[in-house]
């Protein structure tokens, strides 16, 4: 994750990380356990017959194995991730490929399932937003009910921000008529505080103000 941390911009919060599902990773796994199977039985053959060919079984048995861990870490480094801003994809070991839709573009979120999805727990998500690249699409990610879930949460408490900052703004420029006012106001201005739409700083400061009133 430190890589991911170092692209959020100041006040960004992960809300959801996911990976494709370990169904992808199932046909080079097969066909690599395969070939493994074939260069062991191919290896122990060569003992009976000639000795130095099992070494070279051996060495060649690298091959299969490397390939599968390569592409285990490709599997891992790949992510699918949700802010409070924006969606990100991440992927690439020692290259890195970043890419992001903010929440306010998308327009709609299309999830598709198969039965064999569902039973599992797998499947694509579409992204339709009006960037540029218009429909972003996800393919057999994991768990992706929950990621649309969180998805849908995100920009529902994005689009609400503007209306929590725009309250913020009228309570930390207003000057209360009287003290019966304040803790009305500083119960207002702490449930901004928790909502995110004021930093802590800003609390403070303001509640000083308004104490100061009393």
């Amino acid at each position: 994750m430190s890589y991911v941390k170092e692209l959020l911009a100041c006040n960004e919060q992960t809300a959801r990380v996911t990976r494709d599902h370990w169904v992808t990773l199932l046909p080079t796994i097969l066909v690599d356990v395969a070939v493994s199977i074939v260069i062991i039985g191919l290896s122990v053959l060569g003992v009976i017959l000639s000795p130095p060919w099992t070494w070279l079984g051996l060495l060649i048995l690298i091959a299969p194995i490397g390939h599968l861990a390569l592409r285990l870490g490709t599997w891992w480094n790949k992510q699918h991730i949700i802010t409070n801003r924006r969606i990100i994809q991440v992927s690439g070991t020692f290259e890195k490929r970043v890419s992001d839709t903010l929440l306010e573009k998308i327009n709609d979120v299309v999830m598709e399932q198969s039965a064999l999805g569902r039973l599992l727990k797998f499947g694509d998500i579409q992204i339709i937003s009006g960037s540029e690249c218009g429909i972003d699409t996800f393919r057999r990610i994991a768990d992706p009910v929950t990621f649309k879930k969180e998805l849908f949460n995100q920009k529902e408490a994005l689009d609400n921000r503007g209306a929590f900052e725009a309250q913020a703004g009228r309570v930390l420029s207003s000057k209360p008529p009287g003290a019966g006012d304040v803790p009305e106001l500083i119960a207002e201005l702490n449930e901004l505080c928790q909502k995110g739409a004021i930093t802590k700083a800003e609390f403070e400061e303001k509640k000083r103000q308004l104490l100061d009133k009393i």
